[in-house]
Protein backbone atom coordinates (compact mmCIF):
# COMPACT_ATOMS: atom_id res chain seq x y z
CA UNK A 1 0.00 0.00 0.00
CA UNK A 2 2.99 2.13 0.82
CA UNK A 3 4.84 1.84 -2.73
CA UNK A 4 1.32 2.17 -4.41
CA UNK A 5 1.14 5.79 -2.53
CA UNK A 6 4.21 6.41 -2.82
CA UNK A 7 4.18 5.76 -6.72
CA UNK A 8 1.03 7.92 -7.02
CA UNK A 9 2.45 10.56 -5.30
CA UNK A 10 5.95 10.91 -7.45
CA UNK A 11 3.10 10.65 -10.88
CA UNK A 12 1.34 13.91 -9.80
CA UNK A 13 4.35 15.63 -9.03
CA UNK A 14 5.84 14.79 -12.19
CA UNK A 15 2.55 15.52 -13.52
CA UNK A 16 2.16 19.24 -11.89
CA UNK A 17 3.41 22.20 -14.41
CA UNK A 18 6.68 23.92 -13.36
CA UNK A 19 6.88 26.62 -11.61
CA UNK A 20 6.50 30.65 -13.09
CA UNK A 21 9.92 32.06 -12.93
CA UNK A 22 10.24 35.23 -10.71
CA UNK A 23 11.59 37.33 -13.30
CA UNK A 24 13.47 40.61 -12.62
CA UNK A 25 14.08 43.11 -15.89
CA UNK A 26 16.48 45.66 -15.82
CA UNK A 27 15.69 48.91 -17.26
CA UNK A 28 19.20 49.93 -18.03
CA UNK A 29 17.83 54.08 -18.72
CA UNK A 30 16.29 56.54 -16.05
CA UNK A 31 12.09 56.17 -15.81
CA UNK A 32 9.97 57.35 -18.28
CA UNK A 33 11.89 56.27 -21.45
CA UNK A 34 11.63 53.71 -24.13
CA UNK A 35 13.24 51.06 -21.84
CA UNK A 36 11.40 51.93 -18.86
CA UNK A 37 8.22 51.25 -20.79
CA UNK A 38 8.88 48.16 -22.21
CA UNK A 39 10.27 47.05 -19.34
CA UNK A 40 6.98 47.81 -17.06
CA UNK A 41 4.73 46.62 -20.45
CA UNK A 42 6.19 43.43 -20.46
CA UNK A 43 6.21 43.38 -16.02
CA UNK A 44 2.29 43.71 -16.65
CA UNK A 45 1.79 41.80 -19.44
CA UNK A 46 3.77 38.93 -17.65
CA UNK A 47 2.11 38.84 -15.09
CA UNK A 48 -1.05 39.23 -16.27
CA UNK A 49 -0.78 36.30 -18.59
CA UNK A 50 0.65 34.13 -15.38
CA UNK A 51 3.78 33.58 -17.41
CA UNK A 52 5.23 34.73 -14.02
CA UNK A 53 3.20 35.08 -10.73
CA UNK A 54 6.08 38.31 -9.77
CA UNK A 55 8.13 40.70 -11.66
CA UNK A 56 10.39 43.26 -10.43
CA UNK A 57 11.70 45.98 -12.68
CA UNK A 58 15.05 48.04 -11.92
CA UNK A 59 16.28 51.07 -13.29
CA UNK A 60 20.16 51.48 -13.31
CA UNK A 61 20.53 54.56 -15.83
CA UNK A 62 23.62 56.29 -17.93
CA UNK A 63 25.57 56.02 -20.77
CA UNK A 64 23.01 54.85 -22.71
CA UNK A 65 22.92 51.10 -20.94
CA UNK A 66 26.41 50.53 -20.81
CA UNK A 67 26.80 51.09 -16.56
CA UNK A 68 23.48 48.48 -16.72
CA UNK A 69 24.79 46.01 -19.01
CA UNK A 70 28.30 46.14 -16.86
CA UNK A 71 26.46 45.71 -13.90
CA UNK A 72 23.84 42.95 -15.47
CA UNK A 73 26.91 40.63 -16.79
CA UNK A 74 29.23 40.77 -13.44
CA UNK A 75 26.20 40.20 -11.05
CA UNK A 76 23.40 38.04 -12.97
CA UNK A 77 25.83 35.90 -14.14
CA UNK A 78 24.06 32.44 -13.88
CA UNK A 79 21.13 34.02 -12.90
CA UNK A 80 18.08 32.03 -15.15
CA UNK A 81 15.40 34.59 -13.82
CA UNK A 82 17.15 37.89 -14.98
CA UNK A 83 16.55 39.83 -17.75
CA UNK A 84 17.32 43.31 -19.42
CA UNK A 85 15.98 45.45 -21.97
CA UNK A 86 18.25 47.01 -24.42
CA UNK A 87 18.40 48.04 -27.69
CA UNK A 88 19.81 50.06 -30.93
CA UNK A 89 20.42 52.55 -28.89
CA UNK A 90 22.48 50.17 -26.69
CA UNK A 91 24.63 49.02 -29.95
CA UNK A 92 25.48 52.64 -30.65
CA UNK A 93 26.46 53.32 -26.75
CA UNK A 94 28.90 50.30 -26.89
CA UNK A 95 30.48 51.88 -29.53
CA UNK A 96 31.13 55.33 -28.67
CA UNK A 97 31.64 54.67 -25.12
CA UNK A 98 34.30 52.08 -26.00
CA UNK A 99 32.53 49.97 -23.46
CA UNK A 100 34.52 46.84 -22.02
CA UNK A 101 31.08 45.20 -21.89
CA UNK A 102 28.69 44.18 -24.92
CA UNK A 103 25.73 42.47 -26.13
CA UNK A 104 28.11 39.51 -26.44
CA UNK A 105 29.10 39.06 -22.71
CA UNK A 106 24.84 38.91 -22.18
CA UNK A 107 22.21 35.99 -23.56
CA UNK A 108 20.32 37.94 -26.37
CA UNK A 109 17.19 36.76 -26.37
CA UNK A 110 14.69 38.27 -28.68
CA UNK A 111 14.20 41.48 -30.80
CA UNK A 112 10.53 43.11 -29.31
CA UNK A 113 9.38 46.14 -30.96
CA UNK A 114 9.98 48.41 -33.15
CA UNK A 115 9.64 52.67 -33.60
CA UNK A 116 10.52 55.36 -36.42
CA UNK A 117 11.85 58.49 -35.05
CA UNK A 118 10.15 61.58 -35.09
CA UNK A 119 11.79 65.24 -34.90
CA UNK A 120 9.85 67.88 -32.87
CA UNK A 121 9.65 71.56 -31.43
CA UNK A 122 7.22 72.98 -28.73
CA UNK A 123 4.02 74.48 -30.51
CA UNK A 124 5.22 77.95 -29.65
CA UNK A 125 8.91 77.38 -31.81
CA UNK A 126 8.69 79.72 -35.26
CA UNK A 127 10.01 76.46 -36.54
CA UNK A 128 6.37 75.60 -38.82
CA UNK A 129 8.23 72.80 -40.68
CA UNK A 130 11.29 69.98 -41.16
CA UNK A 131 11.96 72.68 -44.29
CA UNK A 132 12.47 75.52 -41.49
CA UNK A 133 14.12 73.22 -39.26
CA UNK A 134 16.98 72.45 -42.48
CA UNK A 135 16.97 76.06 -43.67
CA UNK A 136 18.45 76.94 -39.70
CA UNK A 137 20.70 74.01 -39.99
CA UNK A 138 22.48 75.25 -43.26
CA UNK A 139 22.80 78.83 -42.25
CA UNK A 140 24.24 77.81 -38.84
CA UNK A 141 24.74 73.87 -37.87
CA UNK A 142 26.12 74.81 -34.51
CA UNK A 143 22.63 77.26 -33.59
CA UNK A 144 20.18 74.34 -33.92
CA UNK A 145 20.33 71.99 -30.81
CA UNK A 146 19.15 68.50 -30.77
CA UNK A 147 17.68 66.95 -27.80
CA UNK A 148 17.37 63.26 -27.65
CA UNK A 149 18.78 59.99 -25.83
CA UNK A 150 22.30 58.97 -25.00
CA UNK A 151 25.19 59.32 -27.43
CA UNK A 152 25.56 57.52 -30.25
CA UNK A 153 21.91 55.82 -29.85
CA UNK A 154 19.30 55.98 -32.33
CA UNK A 155 18.13 59.38 -31.70
CA UNK A 156 21.98 60.83 -31.95
CA UNK A 157 22.31 58.52 -35.20
CA UNK A 158 18.88 59.92 -36.82
CA UNK A 159 20.48 63.64 -36.15
CA UNK A 160 23.66 62.94 -37.80
CA UNK A 161 21.78 61.25 -41.02
CA UNK A 162 19.64 64.43 -41.15
CA UNK A 163 22.13 66.42 -41.35
CA UNK A 164 24.31 64.47 -43.78
CA UNK A 165 21.13 64.02 -46.39
CA UNK A 166 20.73 67.91 -46.07
CA UNK A 167 24.67 68.33 -47.37
CA UNK A 168 25.47 69.37 -43.48
CA UNK A 169 28.30 67.64 -42.24
CA UNK A 170 26.99 65.74 -39.62
CA UNK A 171 30.29 66.32 -37.41
CA UNK A 172 29.18 69.66 -36.62
CA UNK A 173 25.47 68.39 -35.41
CA UNK A 174 25.16 70.49 -31.96
CA UNK A 175 23.15 67.06 -30.27
CA UNK A 176 22.31 67.39 -26.35
CA UNK A 177 22.25 64.12 -24.57
CA UNK A 178 19.89 62.88 -22.50
CA UNK A 179 19.91 60.02 -20.20
CA UNK A 180 15.99 59.22 -19.74
CA UNK A 181 12.91 60.13 -21.86
CA UNK A 182 11.49 62.40 -19.11
CA UNK A 183 14.45 64.48 -19.00
CA UNK A 184 14.67 65.01 -22.79
CA UNK A 185 11.22 65.54 -23.27
CA UNK A 186 11.69 68.84 -20.22
CA UNK A 187 14.13 70.65 -22.06
CA UNK A 188 12.12 70.24 -25.25
CA UNK A 189 9.34 71.70 -23.67
CA UNK A 190 10.96 74.08 -22.03
CA UNK A 191 12.78 75.60 -25.15
CA UNK A 192 16.36 74.88 -23.86
CA UNK A 193 16.76 72.85 -26.87
CA UNK A 194 15.99 74.07 -30.57
CA UNK A 195 14.25 70.37 -31.71
CA UNK A 196 13.96 66.84 -30.00
CA UNK A 197 14.58 63.74 -31.75
CA UNK A 198 13.26 60.41 -30.20
CA UNK A 199 10.33 57.46 -30.95
CA UNK A 200 7.38 58.35 -31.49
CA UNK A 201 5.61 56.90 -28.20
CA UNK A 202 7.92 59.46 -26.02
CA UNK A 203 6.55 62.34 -27.76
CA UNK A 204 2.92 60.79 -28.49
CA UNK A 205 0.87 62.58 -25.58
CA UNK A 206 2.44 66.03 -26.13
CA UNK A 207 1.46 65.78 -29.72
CA UNK A 208 -1.58 64.76 -29.07
CA UNK A 209 -2.31 67.23 -26.80
CA UNK A 210 -0.55 70.07 -28.81
CA UNK A 211 2.45 70.90 -26.89
CA UNK A 212 4.34 69.92 -29.27
CA UNK A 213 4.82 70.28 -33.21
CA UNK A 214 5.47 66.99 -35.29
CA UNK A 215 7.56 68.06 -38.12
CA UNK A 216 8.72 64.66 -40.14
CA UNK A 217 9.21 60.93 -38.90
CA UNK A 218 11.83 59.10 -40.27
CA UNK A 219 9.19 55.61 -41.99
CA UNK A 220 9.70 54.69 -45.35
CA UNK A 221 6.09 55.58 -45.78
CA UNK A 222 3.57 57.27 -44.00
CA UNK A 223 2.09 55.41 -40.66
CA UNK A 224 -1.88 55.42 -40.25
CA UNK A 225 -2.68 57.68 -37.37
CA UNK A 226 0.72 59.58 -37.56
CA UNK A 227 0.20 63.00 -39.19
CA UNK A 228 3.71 64.01 -40.39
CA UNK A 229 5.38 63.84 -43.49
CA UNK A 230 8.27 61.32 -43.86
CA UNK A 231 11.51 62.73 -43.79
CA UNK A 232 11.94 60.85 -47.35
CA UNK A 233 8.40 62.88 -48.29
CA UNK A 234 10.54 66.15 -47.16
CA UNK A 235 13.29 65.26 -49.53
CA UNK A 236 16.10 63.91 -46.89
CA UNK A 237 16.75 60.38 -47.92
CA UNK A 238 16.58 58.57 -44.47
CA UNK A 239 14.95 55.67 -42.97
CA UNK A 240 15.42 54.99 -39.45
CA UNK A 241 13.75 52.65 -36.84
CA UNK A 242 14.81 52.20 -33.20
CA UNK A 243 14.38 48.82 -32.20
CA UNK A 244 14.01 46.75 -28.55
CA UNK A 245 15.17 44.14 -27.62
CA UNK A 246 15.23 41.48 -24.09
CA UNK A 247 18.71 39.57 -23.16
CA UNK A 248 19.05 37.01 -20.47
CA UNK A 249 22.24 36.50 -17.91
CA UNK A 250 25.17 35.67 -19.28
CA UNK A 251 26.20 31.81 -17.87
CA UNK A 252 22.82 30.17 -17.81
CA UNK A 253 22.26 26.65 -19.53
CA UNK A 254 20.82 26.18 -23.12
CA UNK A 255 18.11 24.26 -20.92
CA UNK A 256 17.20 27.43 -19.21
CA UNK A 257 18.28 30.06 -22.45
CA UNK A 258 14.90 28.03 -24.08
CA UNK A 259 12.77 28.29 -20.76
CA UNK A 260 13.19 32.43 -21.14
CA UNK A 261 12.32 31.60 -25.01
CA UNK A 262 9.31 29.88 -24.67
CA UNK A 263 8.05 32.83 -21.51
CA UNK A 264 9.42 35.78 -23.87
CA UNK A 265 7.50 34.17 -27.02
CA UNK A 266 4.16 33.44 -24.71
CA UNK A 267 5.19 37.39 -23.87
CA UNK A 268 4.75 38.73 -27.45
CA UNK A 269 1.95 36.30 -28.98
CA UNK A 270 -0.56 37.33 -25.91
CA UNK A 271 -3.79 39.21 -26.68
CA UNK A 272 -2.62 42.01 -23.89
CA UNK A 273 0.83 42.34 -25.15
CA UNK A 274 -0.58 42.86 -28.71
CA UNK A 275 -2.98 45.20 -27.47
CA UNK A 276 -0.24 47.41 -25.66
CA UNK A 277 1.70 47.49 -28.89
CA UNK A 278 -1.35 49.52 -30.85
CA UNK A 279 -1.84 51.87 -27.60
CA UNK A 280 1.52 52.39 -27.82
CA UNK A 281 2.51 52.57 -31.37
CA UNK A 282 5.22 49.99 -30.98
CA UNK A 283 5.65 47.72 -34.28
CA UNK A 284 6.39 44.27 -33.85
CA UNK A 285 9.17 43.13 -34.51
CA UNK A 286 9.69 40.24 -32.69
CA UNK A 287 12.47 37.75 -34.33
CA UNK A 288 14.05 35.34 -31.68
CA UNK A 289 16.58 32.33 -32.01
CA UNK A 290 19.44 32.03 -34.47
CA UNK A 291 17.93 34.76 -37.28
CA UNK A 292 17.79 37.49 -34.00
CA UNK A 293 22.08 36.40 -33.48
CA UNK A 294 22.31 37.01 -37.19
CA UNK A 295 20.44 40.49 -37.50
CA UNK A 296 21.97 41.58 -34.01
CA UNK A 297 25.35 41.12 -35.76
CA UNK A 298 24.29 42.68 -38.90
CA UNK A 299 23.00 45.88 -36.68
CA UNK A 300 26.23 45.57 -34.67
CA UNK A 301 28.21 46.08 -37.99
CA UNK A 302 25.97 48.59 -39.95
CA UNK A 303 26.00 50.56 -36.61
CA UNK A 304 29.50 51.21 -36.59
CA UNK A 305 29.70 52.21 -40.01
CA UNK A 306 26.98 54.97 -39.76
CA UNK A 307 28.75 56.20 -36.46
CA UNK A 308 32.43 56.50 -38.35
CA UNK A 309 30.41 58.81 -40.64
CA UNK A 310 29.06 61.35 -38.32
CA UNK A 311 32.11 61.07 -36.26
CA UNK A 312 31.44 59.83 -33.32
CA UNK A 313 33.51 56.30 -33.61
CA UNK A 314 37.05 57.05 -35.16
Amino acid sequence: MKHFLLASFLAGAIALPAAAADYSIMAPAAPGGGWDQTARTMQNVLQQEKISKRVQVMNVPGAGGTIGIAQFASQQKGNANALMVGGYVMVGAILTNKSPVTLKDVTPIARLTGEYEVIVVPTSSDIKSIGDLITKLKADPGSVSWGGGSAGGTDHIGAGLIAKAAGVDPTKINYIAFSGGGEALAAILGSQVTAGISSYGEFESQIKSGTLRLLAISSAEKVAGIDAPTLKESGLDVVLQNWRMVAAAPGISDEQKKAVTADVEKLVKSASWQENLKTKGWMDTYLSGPAFDEQLAKDIASTETILKEIGLVK
